[in-house]
């Protein structure tokens, strides 16, 4: 087992098995180990294993009952909101259909979050928007450096917006923006274009002009589903 720094066994445990249950290594035919085999194969109490099984069913990967055994559970009942569940997803080799499925989560969210970000005006807010965008101006060259200000730039805004159901999705969409944000990002060669454009919804925001900034982040968005289709067209017309 690859041993990961800061985490007990039990997280150890949760996030190795976690990543293999998402990878397909173990599924809903062949199910997972015992908990003595599993105890075997990573040299762990079975107190831990417990533990580790409680996790993973919290977060619907698996399910554990009497007389059942662990049983690894349909992709349907994984919950994708849980950031750790998200991220071993998009870590293994994510499938161009769950980034389209992201982007529409985002198309339902993120243009009315620039529109309420807008209506309610908390300048306190707004600052950090600002902040954002000046750090991605400032790195816009630097491929490397430039995703953190764009994934602040969204959260910031669903901060700015005053919907609390909103800003608690930041880390479902910050985990998923790490992946989505470099899969499209390296599509487009004008990285002075991108920031131009986070530039437009900003000035939306700050200026008052909630229409104005769904429309521009709708855009954004658009631009990017725009390019996954694209590539999922041409990945069935080889199949």
């Amino acid at each position: 087992m690859a041993r990961l720094e800061n985490l007990n066994l039990s997280q150890q445990v949760t996030n190795e098995l976690g990543k293999a249950i998402i990878a397909g290594d173990y599924n809903t035919e062949t199910g997972l180990p015992t908990e003595a085999q599993l105890c075997e194969v990573y040299g762990i109490s079975r107190t831990a294993i417990r533990e580790a099984v409680k996790m993973l069913a919290a977060k619907g990967l698996i399910s554990s009952r009497p007389r059942q055994g662990i049983r690894v559970e349909p992709e349907d009942n994984w919950n994708l909101y849980d950031t750790n569940v998200l991220k071993w997803l998009l870590e293994s080799n994510p499938s161009l259909y769950v980034l389209k499925e992201f982007l529409q989560v985002r198309l339902a969210i993120e243009p009315q979050a620039a529109a309420l970000a807008a209506r309610k005006g908390d300048q306190e807010a707004i600052n950090e928007i600002k902040i954002a965008l000046d750090k991605m101006l400032a790195t816009e060259e630097a491929e490397s450096v430039m995703y953190e200000p764009e994934i602040a730039f969204h959260t910031a805004i669903l901060h700015a917006s005053g919907n609390r159901f909103f800003y608690q999705l930041r880390d479902f969409i910050r985990t998923a923006l790490h992946v989505s944000i470099q899969h499209t990002t390296l599509a487009i060669v004008n990285k002075k274009a991108i920031a131009e454009d986070y530039l437009k919804v900003y000035n939306a925001i700050a200026s008052g002009d909630p229409e104005r900034a769904k429309n521009m982040m709708t855009y954004m968005i658009d631009e990017a589903m725009a390019f996954i289709e694209k590539e999922i067209i041409e990945k069935e017309a080889k199949n």
